[in-house]
């Protein structure tokens, strides 16, 4: 039998690569696509976490963890690979 402790760390692990994927994805197919628009996001992002005056579940929020987590690994790598290709 899977622990609630269990399942949502399945839920951050699969939300977080999940999303990670889809920045990928994003990266290599949207053109226009900027570090300023995911920070942008990124910002609506934290927002939305801060905005949860009706309270979300336990799962929801582990959701929005691993979202959150992905947009920041995802511009942190991406600014560090400018950093090594203007270097």
């Amino acid at each position: 039998m899977i622990s609630s402790k269990d399942n949502l760390e399945n839920t951050y692990k699969t939300c977080y690569e999940d999303e990670l994927r889809l920045l990928e994805r994003r990266q290599k197919r949207d053109k226009n696509l900027t570090l300023e628009i995911l920070e942008n996001t990124l910002q609506c992002l934290y927002a939305a976490d801060g905005n949860n005056w009706d309270g979300r579940g336990a799962l929801q929020q582990t959701a929005m963890d691993a979202q959150i987590a992905a947009y920041e690994t995802f511009i942190t790598n991406w600014k560090s690979a400018l950093t090594k290709t203007q270097n």
